[in-house]
């Protein structure tokens, strides 16, 4: 699905933030990225979605070099990734299921209702479907960014730092939705820097853990 090899990045002027970073997430697999804040752990997820492009190695997603994309073939991409972030935005003056309906919006496609009610009830919002974002709970709105990065029923779902601004109970929660769609087939990587989340979670499912340190990417250690 995505394939880095010896994939590095900078911006211009200044020194690489990432250097001779070779991965390949495969079709249902789970992965961890951890290391410390500015790491580059939010970079190589943008990489990942093609929100950025290497300066240098070569870097593919679904058999395509990303290189050569166009702006259509990046969106065309985009439309197999979900990403959530750590703090998603939406659009304050419309309801929560409007705001989780956009992708398919933006994609010219038709919004199936029972569809977005199930997603609703899955990750527990159903009751929320007519609220506004600012009246969310920080669980809730990750959540919701959740049913919005997967309503187009991306193949890869993108997650950075999403329990970030949450507590354990809620962090658990989100956890075991990411865990669902991995187990439904779906290809996740979270990046996150809480250990004891790693570790919880493996309890769960099979996961790779990755860390970047010193601008590289490396595997860790079988002792998380």
């Amino acid at each position: 699905m995505i394939e880095m090899r010896d994939v590095g990045f900078g911006y211009q002027g200044g020194a690489p933030l990432l250097s001779n970073m070779t991965l390949s997430l495969q079709p249902g697999m789970f992965h961890f990225l951890t290391g410390p804040s500015g790491s580059g752990k939010t970079t190589l997820l943008r990489l990942c979605y093609a929100d950025l492009i290497p300066t240098s190695g070569q870097m593919g997603a679904f058999g395509q070099d990303l290189r050569g994309l166009d702006r259509d073939g990046i969106a065309a991409l985009r439309r197999r990734i979900g990403v959530v972030h750590q703090d998603p935005q939406f659009l304050d003056h419309l309801p929560l299921a409007e705001n989780v309906a956009l992708p398919l919006s933006v994609a010219g496609e038709p919004v199936d209702m029972d569809a977005l009610r199930d997603l609703l009830g899955w990750v527990q919002l159903a009751g929320h479907a007519r609220a506004l974002p600012p009246s969310l709970s920080g669980g809730e709105r990750q959540r919701a960014a959740l049913a919005r990065a997967v309503i187009l029923s991306p193949d890869l779902v993108l997650a950075d730092e999403p329990t970030g601004n949450l507590d354990w109970e809620m962090s658990m929660r989100l956890m075991q939705l990411l865990i669902e769609l991995n187990k439904s087939g779906k290809t996740v990587l979270v990046a996150t820097h809480d250990l004891n989340l790693i570790r919880a979670t493996k309890a769960q499912v099979s996961a790779r853990v990755l860390r970047i340190s010193g601008g590289t990417l490396h595997l860790a250690g079988a002792d998380l």
